[in-house]
């Protein structure tokens, strides 16, 4: 009996080791890139998903944004334990074992093949680098996943991508009416209701708010409160949270609405001209801010697959305030451009006259 027992035992242990053992067979590579480089995205997008569904957990890929200050220092580093020559300088840049390849022509060509002779031969580690540390598991899980179908990205939050259509569309149709609208009633200026004037700071401080919230978010890399709908998380975990890889799109959106506080009070409270040109500065800020909050609303559902309330809110502000500001904004841009009337002319006599 404990001889079969410890048959068994040994049975037991050479099958366990057997899965154990074909899960160490990887092949582990690190690739430099930066976000505002057209071959690195060819690289990202068509290059390395397919390896990915083929090789799954065998093929593991560290991704370094150069742009960032760390990963410029690491890829110095690289420049220096590998001796890559001046000539080769540049991103993407793809380090397996201490193999570099450089450009999206010559990734693709040996990249494949580098790879099924590591993995004949019992894998290759990480790239000995100085100051490197492997990603988690759950962040290599997730890089260079098998591009999904714009129907697939809709299905990954049904609710919330709804959501951010509904308003995607809501913008542009505000966008089309007030464009539309605005040249045909571009008279002489009109006086707005009190509460047209100072709804535009409401929802200005309102946005600004937000865009305050996500800069935080977006600078610290803290988990933002998402709220029952949608998945801000991972809008802000992605590539497009950040304009050229570098400037946070929360911070940009910020500046925005203190710039629309700013010419509001100019319009406000300046006279003559300078107030005219404060309302039309407040239109140009807003429509600006509408364009791209229409281009961002559009990417988390279609490009994305999730949406952010956060996001959402801002955008459905600036619509808010493009449909408040737009009309004097055009009334003050033509009444610029028409030349000044007796009145006119008299009324500045006065005031220069009174200083």
């Amino acid at each position: 009996m404990k001889r079969i027992g410890w048959i068994m035992i040994v049975v037991w242990l050479a099958v366990m080791a057997l899965p154990t053992h074909a899960a160490t067979t990887v092949v582990r590579a690190i690739l430099f890139y930066s976000p505002t480089c057209p071959h690195c995205h060819e690289v990202m997008e068509n290059v390395l998903p397919p390896l990915k569904a083929q090789y799954k957990e065998q093929l593991e890929i560290a991704s370094i944004n150069v742009l960032e200050p760390d990963g410029q220092s690491l890829y110095q580093a690289a420049v220096a334990q590998f001796q890559i020559p001046q000539e080769r300088l540049g991103v993407p840049a793809l380090i397996v074992g201490d193999q570099v390849l450089v450009g999206s022509q010559e990734i693709p060509d040996r990249f494949p093949t580098l790879i099924a002779e590591g993995l004949a031969t019992g894998g290759i580690d990480w790239p000995k680098l100085p100051g490197f540390k492997p990603p988690s598991a759950a962040v290599l899980a997730s890089s260079f996943a098998p591009r999904l179908s714009v129907g697939e990205r809709l299905a990954l939050d049904p609710v919330g991508n709804t959501l951010a259509i509904v308003v995607l569309v809501g913008m542009i149709a505000v966008a089309g009416w007030v464009t539309y609208q605005g040249p045909k009633r571009a008279a002489p200026e009109t006086t707005l209701p009190a509460w047209r004037q100072w709804a535009t700071p409401v929802l200005a401080l309102a946005g600004l708010g937000v865009a305050a919230y996500l800069s935080f978010i977006e600078l610290t890399a803290t988990d933002a409160v998402c709220g029952p709908v949608g998945n801000c998380n991972a809008v802000q975990q992605s590539p497009y949270a950040r304009l050229f890889g570098v400037l946070p799109v929360g911070l940009l959106g910020a500046i925005g609405y203190l710039a629309i506080l700013g010419a509001w009070a100019v319009g406000r409270w300046a006279m003559g001209r300078t107030a005219a040109w404060g309302r039309v500065a407040q239109a140009a800020f807003v429509a600006f801010g509408v364009l791209f909050s229409i281009y961002l609303t559009f990417l988390e559902p279609f490009v994305i697959g999730a949406s952010c309330l956060w996001c959402l809110t801002s955008a459905i502000l600036m619509t808010a305030l493009l449909w408040l500001s737009w009309q004097p904004g055009l009334e003050a841009w033509f009444s610029l451009r028409r030349p000044p009337s007796r009145r006119d002319r008299r009324r500045r006599a006065q005031a220069r006259a009174t200083r």
